[in-house]
């Protein structure tokens, strides 16, 4: 049982270190920046009332999201990505407040030239073009991550990634 288990998080490690330029030897993040940066203290983990609320709260077709599915999804960027606030940037940047944000701008991460000079503010509909196909939709990048080709996948993934990254819809 033992070694099922192992061989199960050693095939989870080959699939999510697609994220890295070439199986992990190199990142996008700045060469003096500390192998793994202390994270704040936060606010306690929303309740699950409270992320059902903020799921409900969203624009369809995010508000039917399936936030188990795009956990479950979000498990092919975590070898690259984390999501708390305050979180160390990895190979790829920390998501938290990702949405919102100008492409290629947060502090303290050195970006790909093609990300840099994107221009566009991150919205659900430039993440879903994104996440279908990283390198078509922006040559140049470094990211080597294949995409989720599933559209429900997608849906559910940025449902996930708005509940957990601090997203606020526009005022009414």
């Amino acid at each position: 049982m033992r070694s099922l288990k192992l061989a199960a998080v050693a095939a989870l490690c080959v699939a999510v270190s697609a994220c890295s330029k070439d199986g992990g030897s190199s990142s996008e993040a700045p060469a003096d920046a500390p192998a793994s940066a202390p994270t704040p203290a936060s606010a306690p983990a929303p309740t699950d009332a409270e992320k059902a609320a903020a799921l409900a709260a969203l624009p369809a077709p995010y508000n039917t999201g399936d936030l188990s599915n795009g956990q479950s999804k979000f498990a092919l960027c975590r070898s690259c990505h984390t999501i708390a606030q305050g979180g160390p940037d990895l190979t790829g940047p920390n998501l938290y407040g990702v949405f919102g944000r100008k492409a290629g701008t947060k502090a303290g991460y050195s970006y790909s030239d093609a990300v840099k000079a994107a221009g566009f503010v991150w919205d659900a509909q430039q993440l879903d073009k994104w996440l279908a196909d990283p390198r078509g939709f922006m040559p140049g990048t470094k990211m080597t991550f294949a995409g989720i080709k599933n559209e429900k996948d997608r849906i559910d993934l940025i449902a996930y990634l708005k509940v957990e990254t601090g997203y606020q819809p526009a005022a009414k």
